[in-house]
């Protein structure tokens, strides 16, 4: 298993600092884990591949384009910083 930890402000409060983990067996295609935490708690939740096709559908994008887009968010570094935002709701 695969695993990634980022910093994140998410523009909903820009002075919070998140820490997002996201972890996964193939490639975030398969499907994915998430765990954010601000420190002082903390939430968990799954993805599935059923979920990440679904979600490309609705937004009526090419899958592997999707899931291209979604390593960029969510794990990629320094390369996609500033490009995706984050809003904590």
């Amino acid at each position: 298993m695969e695993k990634t930890l980022k910093r994140i402000h998410p523009v909903s409060d820009p002075e919070a600092t998140y820490f997002l983990q996201v972890s996964w067996e193939k490639d975030l295609g398969t499907g994915f884990g998430l765990l954010l935490s601000d420190c002082q708690c903390a939430w968990t939740g799954t993805v599935s591949e059923a979920d990440v096709s679904r979600e490309a559908a609705d937004i009526e994008m090419d899958r592997q384009k999707y899931v291209e887009e979604l390593r960029k968010a969510l794990i990629a570094g320094e390369e996609s910083a500033g490009r995706y935002n984050f809003v904590i709701s």
